[in-house]
């Protein structure tokens, strides 16, 4: 499975040359421990990994005891890992590092001392209970891992061209022509099915059998429910609720995240730290409301008014359609033929949260409820431009599942904030096109973006 964090770990090493450890830090069985793994049998002399999810005691004592005297905790690694290290041509892996913050702290003076590189996997590596009482090391350069990208899962499914066709399209403006585009189409859909869990998608490229690919995709949401029971000190109810209500919020058309749904007299300051920890265990990707739609989302931004995606769009169909306890075989047909006729459009909208986050975007939208119908609409995502102007700095996009559909929300918004929009554009299942100075982009192309 080729990961793109992997470039970024190799630039990490050029650039870093042991002045700093790298720091993985992404959901359960995203990847990281397979990526950290590959990365040091290909680019050093050697490598120990120590895995603190199963590591003896005697191995956690080093870090208590021979932090000042490094010679002897090198010794010691040597010996009970039977591997030789080799100055500036070894790797030294943390993996699971959030079981053991000691470790973590110790990053400090291992770089310090210069001999090796370290690597570091974690998930919930930034929430309180997993940093108390240490000192977080500034010696740390931060990776976040996410679900496969599109691109990623094309390479799985044996596929290196189709990316370029589809960049090259998007640059030019140009359709890709029906046959093209309905090919690219087939991959998406699998893409969406499967998702972008490694394990889930190994499972199909060995099987093509959706459910046995629906059955990892299980696993992985029990893993989780049981990190939320675990983990989420003090609000595992809160976590859990929230968790199992995506889908029905989603499936709503106004999705914004209502907790009374959950109970009624919630509010969301009382919700507030369970949102944020899933957000950290990278379940989720919150989206937040920003009213002004112009330079600085972030600062505009209503984070009581959100709505929430599952970070993998596969784990969503998997939790969404779970009546019998696994998605039948028909469900994912319907989906792949596009013939379901109801979440189609919670399904689309999930997969451009989860694709514009992979391009390291931060998820805004806009709102506004009013007695006015000019005033009232709703945009489903706002993005910046890369290079900030005076005027024209932020996209609209529209997602729209079906063959038909209307831009009622959109044309206001840009009736009413024409100085401020640089391009606009619809999301959809066809080709690319362009008409009445809107962009209609097929929706595998939301990474261009």
């Amino acid at each position: 499975m080729k990961r793109k964090i992997y470039d970024e770990l190799l630039k990490w090493k050029e650039e870093q040359n042991g002045k700093t450890a790298a720091l993985i830090d992404g959901a359960r069985r995203v990847g990281k421990s397979f990526v950290a793994e590959t990365f040091a049998k290909q680019e050093y002399q050697s490598y120990i990994l120590i895995d603190f999810f199963s590591a003896p005691d005697e191995i956690k004592d080093l870090f208590q005891h021979y932090l000042d005297d490094l010679n002897t905790l090198f010794m010691y690694l040597e010996g009970y890992y039977n591997v030789k290290l080799v100055e500036h041509e070894s790797l030294i892996i943390f993996d699971e590092v959030q079981m053991f913050p000691r470790a973590r702290a110790a990053i400090k003076y291992l770089v310090a001392d210069g001999r090796y590189h370290y690597l570091e996997t974690g998930s919930l590596v930034s929430i309180k209970k997993n940093v108390k009482d240490i000192l977080i090391p500034s010696e740390e350069k931060h990776l976040k891992m996410v679900p496969m990208d599109f691109e990623e899962f094309l390479w799985a499914m044996g596929n290196k061209v189709l990316m370029n066709l589809i960049r090259s399209s998007f640059e030019k403006k140009k359709p890709l022509g029906q046959a093209m585009h309905r090919k690219i189409m087939d991959y998406f859909r699998q893409y969406m099915i499967v998702g972008g869990m490694p394990q889930a998608v190994q499972e199909y490229v060995d099987t093509k059998d959706f459910e046995k690919v629906d059955s990892v995709k299980r696993n992985i949401l029990e893993l989780y429910r049981a990190d939320m029971n675990k983990h989420a000190t003090g609000m595992e109810s809160k976590a859990e609720g929230i968790f199992d209500e995506i889908p029905s919020q989603l499936s709503k058309h106004e999705k914004k995240f209502k907790l009374a749904s959950i109970e009624k007299t919630a509010r969301m300051r009382e919700y507030e730290d369970a949102f944020m920890w899933l957000q950290d265990a990278m379940i989720i990707n919150m989206c937040v409301n920003s009213t002004q739609p112009n330079i600085g989302l972030k600062m505009n931004a209503d984070r009581m008014t959100l709505k929430c995606y599952m970070a993998d769009t596969g784990l969503l169909i998997s939790h969404a359609f779970d009546e019998n306890g696994l998605v039948s075989e028909e469900i994912y047909k319907k989906i792949l033929f596009d013939k379901l006729d109801v979440n189609q459009g919670m399904i689309m909208e999930n997969i451009v949260a989860q694709m514009l986050t992979a391009t390291g975007r931060k998820l805004y939208f806009y709102s506004v409820y009013s007695k006015d119908k000019e005033e009232r609409m709703e945009i489903d995502f706002l993005i910046a431009k890369s290079k900030i102007t005076s005027r024209h700095n932020i996209c609209p996009l529209e997602v729209k599942s079906g063959k038909k559909y209307s831009l009622s929300s959109i044309n206001k918004f840009r009736r009413r904030y024409q100085e401020n929009i640089d391009q606009t554009y619809v999301l959809h299942t066809g080709d690319l096109k362009e008409e009445d100075g809107i962009v209609y982009l097929p929706v595998y192309m939301t990474m261009c973006l």
